[in-house]
């Protein structure tokens, strides 16, 4: 009786893993792919690397908006070291398989980062509305005591709601396909393979991605407004481009990050789409933090200028 109790070790371990599909409906791409996407990692490391390392040094960048920047640039690094890495490894070797632990550990990572990133890009445009909106003021109100309580909250405060979410997400029970259509366990494709009723789940999704994105959204969109009415104020036209030109690049990253998170997670359920999703995730977790210190570096003399400086040493 004892052995018909025991399910197969086989099973067991079915049981315990899911499988990541990623690009596997494109068999004859995956050694491009991952020669592409290794390329990416590679320049999202050197680059967020180098606009990290250029903050720290250079005596010209240690105000509050490249204290930030550099947190900015190192947390892209953590973001995309979360997902890109699994997935070189699952086009390198075929094997697709990920253990329920590292699925779960993998998603609470992905959201801890993308919730930091978002109170992050909020706490940078209220530095810039500070800076333009009361600039007398600037350097007491921006202290260095003040930047790095906001730093340390930007990165602490959705770690527990973040880890309880994951927690409540890998509590289900899976009883349909181990499949997961996508690149790296995120919340959609893994309700879709949850069994019974996924309702609260996915009220608690929404509810998380209300308080993590459109919050700081809207207060990114709110001090934009004050800064914009300010800025068209100015009586020289110099300075009205000089004072844009201290947000553009920020509020480009806002554009691009946001929009693609916003798509992904606060549409209705019946606009969900698979490939969709999964171009969506790869925007926001991959071709963002790509583009972000190119829009930095482009954008900002003073970058430029440290950059120069690097090289020429």
């Amino acid at each position: 009786m004892n052995r018909q109790e025991k399910p197969p070790v086989d099973n067991l371990t079915e049981l315990m893993e899911f499988v990541l599909l990623g690009f596997a409906d494109m068999p004859q791409l995956q050694w491009f792919l991952f020669g592409l996407f290794l390329i990416i990692y590679i320049i999202i490391l050197m680059s967020n690397g180098t606009i990290f390392l250029i903050t720290k040094m250079d005596p010209a960048l240690q105000s509050p908006m490249y204290f930030f920047l550099a947190n900015f640039s190192f947390l892209e690094i953590c973001y995309v070291s979360a997902t890109l890495p699994r997935m070189l490894m699952n086009l390198g070797t075929q094997r697709r398989r990920i253990s329920l632990i590292a699925c779960a550990t993998q998603m609470c990572f992905v959201l801890i980062f993308a919730g930091t990133e978002c109170l992050l890009l909020a706490v940078m445009a209220y530095d810039r509305y500070v800076a333009i909106c009361n600039p007398l003021h600037y350097p007491l109100v921006m202290n260095n005591r003040v930047c790095i309580l906001l730093a340390i909250g930007s990165w602490t405060i959705g770690i527990p709601v973040m880890i309880g979410h994951t927690y409540q997400i890998f509590s289900l029970s899976f009883c349909r396909s181990k499949q997961i259509n996508h690149f790296f366990c995120d919340i959609p494709p893994i309700l879709k393979l949850a069994c019974g009723d996924t309702f609260v789940n996915e009220a608690l999704v929404y509810i998380v991605a209300v308080v993590f994105v459109m919050v700081p959204f809207l207060l990114i969109l709110g001090s934009y407004s004050k800064i914009v009415s300010i800025i068209l104020k100015l009586p020289s036209a110099t300075n009205r481009a000089k004072a844009f030109s201290t947000c553009s690049s920020h509020l480009m990253v806002v554009m691009l990050f946001f929009g693609s998170g916003i798509i992904a997670y606060l549409r209705p359920n019946s606009r969900h789409s698979e490939e969709t999703d999964k171009v969506l995730s790869l925007f926001y977790a991959i071709l963002t933090p790509m583009l972000n210190p190119m829009i930095y570096s482009l954008r900002n003399k003073d970058v430029i200028m440290a950059l120069r400086k690097l090289l020429c040493k």
